[in-house]
């Protein structure tokens, strides 16, 4: 058990599936393209490789070849045995209703960076960005590029399982339900999670509505301090409180 952030390496990248994670790997398409022609790694520097559900290795540069003039494709010769990030002890979702701009951008961003295992972009009665599914369609796509993107920048194993959009209601019942609000309980205070999942739930610019926070009969109220607080810093600050929680 270990963390690919434990390995000095010079790059991480991702493959298909476990399968892949053989003594030999030859990396292309996206990923090699980023070894190869982004980073311009050498032979011998190590490189972690994931296959996106939590299983890793490292593996050393063996060469780098555009076969014809095409894409890079790059061979990496296994530097250690195959190994699994750390079980946590819950896993962690969080909630965001849409907002305007490229914030939900770097929401998704930095919630990955923290190890969120799910992100749910919502829509909530006080959300102004309402995109139509052409729009919204992209957007999921562009989430999760930048979801794989932040996975790979912060050595992640495992990474995040980004939804598409959706409406807000669409989340009561869920046995572990938090939503963020003033005068809730603080993150270390809360009881262990009745499932094996904690969903926190931030509203959009104006909060959450009385009547949307009943309905989604939440499990937990989160406080996250004295502060108004924006939406997207709401989500990022739930997000790290329930890290700190789950790491201990």
């Amino acid at each position: 058990m270990g963390w690919p952030a434990d390995v000095p390496a010079s790059a991480h990248v991702f493959v298909a599936s476990a399968a892949e994670l053989a003594d030999t790997v030859e990396v292309g398409g996206e990923e090699g393209h980023h070894l190869a022609r982004v980073l311009r790694l050498r032979t011998d520097e190590i490189v972690t490789v994931a296959d996106g559900a939590g299983r890793w290795r490292p593996y050393r540069v063996g060469n780098v070849t555009a076969p014809g003039g095409g894409p890079a494709l790059v061979r990496l010769d296994a530097a250690g045995g195959p190994e699994r990030e750390p079980a946590a002890s819950f896993r962690l979702a969080v909630a965001f209703a849409l907002t305007k701009g490229d914030k939900p951008e770097l929401v998704v961003q930095k919630l990955t960076e923290l190890g969120v295992d799910r992100i749910l972009p919502v829509l909530a009665e006080r959300s102004v960005s309402r995109p139509d599914p052409g729009r919204a369609a992209t957007a999921l796509e562009r989430w999760r590029r930048i979801a794989r993107e932040a996975a790979r920048q912060s050595r992640r194993a495992t990474l995040p399982t980004v939804e598409a959009l959706g409406p807000l209601a669409a989340l009561a019942g869920h046995p572990g339900l938090v939503v963020a609000e003033r005068g809730g309980r603080p993150a270390d205070a809360l009881d262990s999670p009745p499932a094996d999942e904690i969903l926190a739930v931030i509203g959009p610019e104006g909060g959450l509505g009385g009547t949307e926070v009943e309905a989604l009969k939440p499990w937990a109220r989160l406080d996250l301090g004295p502060h108004i607080l924006r939406a997207e810093t709401a989500a990022l600050a739930a997000a790290t409180l329930l890290v700190a929680r789950r790491s201990g």
